[in-house]
């Protein structure tokens, strides 16, 4: 079974490669990394089966990266590492593959690891709907030119969808996702807001609403020139949801 380590400190992920090297030759660690953004990497380099994730690392914790895994057809199983007992556990233990407490004993991870070998992608996926809100992404991770970049949700303007893609639309340049637009409202209905079928727009970064002649109402942003069209469907809560970020953002 070959195995990715991913944890921003090196002793950690020495002590785990050394307490894998004594569960058997079963078990075979093919790559480490020290952030999530390294660790999808890796995994797309070296498809490892299982992946030891460690939960607080910068830019993209483990929980983040696990959310990512979801949109590959294959995932690995996910086992994760901390070293906080505390409620986020609480969050995730009855759908996570498993989790390990810091210091990490070998007769635990010798268990986990086994966990994983009966892995179900089912058991992922109960996990991304049972995060707490607030481990949703601060980060989205975007392919450029085929390398992984990190795209910080703040940057977006709004999401948009075409045809079989989303695409996020930042001030300089457009990026397609593999998220559906439903999924990205339920993740970021606190921040973005339908304003059509097709469109997800960021609350902080909307302007004004302006009423045309026609009585079309257009959502304009700051310092950017293009606008998107308000469905008339959905203009009365837009209206409202607008004020009221407007209010509670004086």
């Amino acid at each position: 079974m070959k195995i990715l380590i991913a944890d921003d400190e090196k002793l950690a992920r020495l002590r785990l490669e050394s307490l894998i090297a004594e569960c058997g030759e079963n078990f075979q660690v093919v790559a480490e990394a020290k952030n999530g953004l390294e660790a999808l990497q890796k995994w797309k380099q070296t498809q490892a089966q299982v992946l030891l994730l460690d939960i607080r690392m910068p830019e993209m914790s483990g929980l983040q990266v696990a959310q990512e895994l979801l949109k590959f057809e294959n995932p690995p199983a996910v086992i994760f590492t901390t070293a906080y007992d505390s409620h986020a556990l609480a969050a995730f233990e009855a759908n996570a593959i498993d989790y390990l407490l810091k210091p990490i004993r070998k007769d635990r991870l010798l268990t986990a690891l086994q966990k994983a070998q009966v892995f179900k992608q089912a058991q992922l996926q109960l996990l991304q709907k049972n995060l707490p809100s607030e481990n949703r992404r601060s980060h989205l991770c975007v392919q450029v030119a085929g390398d992984l970049h990190l795209l910080s949700v703040e940057e977006i303007l709004y999401f948009q969808a075409e045809q079989k893609y989303v695409i996020a639309k930042t001030r300089h340049k457009d990026y397609l996702l593999d998220d559906s637009l439903k999924a990205l409202e339920e993740e970021f209905s606190d921040s973005f807001l339908r304003i059509h079928r097709n469109a997800l727009v960021s609350l902080r970064h909307i302007h004004e609403l302006h009423k045309q002649e026609d009585g079309q109402v257009l959502v304009k942003f700051h310092d950017f020139e293009q606008t998107l069209a308000v469905s008339r469907r959905l203009l009365a809560k837009v209206k409202a949801c607008f004020k009221d970020f407007k209010l509670n953002n004086l």
